[in-house]
């Protein structure tokens, strides 16, 4: 069901009630496709695809990113003297 963003507004109540039979209720802003209200206890699809054993999670944690550089000068100026 798509509404817009208007009527959401309006009959808030009314569409809360439709997610509740297990409905999704898809939010339009002019037309487009803003945001999707789904039951609670519908699983997500990446927890879908995991289920399916189609996606896994990763097997270590992402590693923090690096400490920045010190530098004086622009990007430009340190890219120009890194090609001499």
């Amino acid at each position: 069901m798509e509404i817009g963003i208007r009527e959401l507004r309006d009959g808030l109540s009314a569409h809360l009630a439709q997610v509740r039979q297990g409905n999704t209720v898809t939010v339009t802003d002019h037309g487009r496709p803003i945001a999707r209200i789904v039951p609670i206890d519908r699983p997500t699809r990446l927890e879908q695809l995991r289920a399916e054993g189609r996606v896994r999670p990763a097997r270590r944690r992402k590693m923090p990113a690096p400490e920045p550089v010190p530098a004086s000068g622009s990007v430009s100026d340190l890219v120009d003297e890194q090609r001499r």
